[in-house]
């Protein structure tokens, strides 16, 4: 049975945990395949809220299976805090399965993300400190740990003698840090070996097996297309892609096995950390928006920054991705504005700019277009159809829709599993 993608199509904490979590009864697994614990999805389950960001967000469903596939980058000790927290939840959860080829996420990887973010100074590209970065490069260096070499105790300590030897001069002459002990540090990856075991398998043979099979597969992206380190705002991107193009190489399902393509973006913008964001509003309806969002990172805690809803940057990563349908989410954090505001193009010194710069000192010197619409005053969490909605509501959706041209198919007016709206 073919497979479904879901992505986020903004600068990440578009509300996709929430939405894989509506569409998972829908499915037979539910798979993560690229990112790691600096993704942060959010679910709602009655009163209590989950906030994922290894698990993947199907999690709380008993009859599923759940993967962490070879693409993403595993800390332990996260995926053994949320699988507690699920466990204490409930007496029955998915099935869980980890990839062998998956790369672990080592102590040094993560002292080495916060000292060199201080070094940049101003600079700094807004990491999480989770340690993304170093891990994806030694990944590509061809020098990374994975989770099937710690069921070798004698070549783990022979990669992980010279690794550490190389960070420790890292740490130690560069950056004037304390050098890591190997033998604690070995010994801890020991221990995760033996709690990882009974999960551990090679999920690309799984995810095939299931395919064959005729079960329904959904797969969950972390991050935002915007944050794509190839056609993302660099350098202020993320060192995995989030593209729907990187479900091949991070689950091993092949692109004809993935028949649907959905896309996440919220009814405004947001970003954290530091990085290009035209529509930004730094007072006034920009805090509104953020105190009626939440919009505080699930990883960080860190306000996120909030604009206008951007058309351009956004229809810049629909491009790439090709998704059949999108979701809109938080469209009820907008009820009490007069009149809102979406971006539909560039000016850049005067003239014209289409897609989105590559340079970020020409960023820094766009200006956006706008188009004013009204705005709408009711509360809109108890609407479960459109035509629920207040008339200035379904005219920002359609907007939108004609905006982007591609076909919205879902909207969340509210955090809970049951405030959606199908289209």
């Amino acid at each position: 049975m073919p497979a479904t993608v879901l992505i986020g199509l903004g600068w990440g904490d578009e509300g996709k945990g929430r939405i894989i979590d509506y569409l998972a009864p829908q499915h037979d697994l539910v798979v993560r395949f690229n990112g790691g614990p600096n993704a942060g999805h959010t679910v709602k389950v009655n009163d209590r809220v989950f906030k994922f960001h290894l698990l993947p967000s199907g999690m709380l469903y008993p009859d599923k299976v759940c993967v962490i596939a070879n693409g993403v980058v595993l800390d332990v000790d996260t995926m053994r805090r949320e699988l507690e927290e699920v466990r204490g939840a409930q007496e029955r959860h998915a099935q869980l399965f980890v990839s062998d080829r998956c790369h672990l996420i080592l102590p040094f990887h993560k002292i080495l993300d916060l000292v060199e973010e201080k070094a940049r100074g101003k600079r700094r590209l807004g990491t999480t400190g989770q340690g993304i970065g170093p891990v994806f490069a030694d990944k590509i260096s061809r020098k990374g740990i994975r989770v099937g070499d710690l069921f070798h105790p004698g070549t783990l300590k022979e990669k992980l003698e010279n690794l550490l030897q190389e960070k420790n001069k890292l740490l130690t002459l560069v950056f004037g840090e304390n050098p890591l002990d190997f033998y604690e540090v070995y010994e801890k990856l020991l221990e995760d070996g033996e709690f990882l075991r009974p999960f551990v398998t090679d999920t690309l043979l799984l995810l095939q097996k299931a395919y064959r099979d005729g079960k329904s597969i959904l797969l969950e992206g972390a991050q935002g297309a915007l944050l794509d380190h190839e056609l993302g705002t660099y350098p202020f991107v993320t060192s995995t892609s989030p593209m729907a193009g990187m479900v091949s190489l991070g689950s091993g399902l092949g692109p004809h096995q993935v028949d649907r393509i959905i896309g996440v973006v919220k009814a405004y913008a947001t970003r954290v950390g530091t990085g290009p964001f035209p529509t930004e509003l730094v007072e006034g309806i920009g805090q509104y928006l953020r105190d009626r969002g939440g919009e505080y990172g699930t990883t960080t805690g860190r306000p996120r920054r909030c604009g206008w809803f951007d058309v351009p940057a956004i229809k810049y990563v629909i491009y790439p991705n090709s998704p059949d349908e999108l979701v809109i989410t938080k469209l009820d954090v907008l009820s009490g504005l007069e009149e809102l505001k979406i971006c539909v193009g560039y000016h850049l010194e005067g003239k014209e700019f289409p897609g989105l710069p590559a340079a970020f000192e020409e960023f820094e010197k766009l200006e956006p277009v706008y188009e004013t619409l009204p705005g709408w005053k009711e509360d809109i969490s108890r609407a479960r159809r459109l035509r629920d909605l207040p008339r200035e509501a379904i005219g920002y959706i359609k907007f939108l829709e004609q905006a982007l041209e591609v076909p919205i198919s879902l909207v969340s007016v509210g955090p809970s599993r049951e405030q959606m709206i199908e289209i």
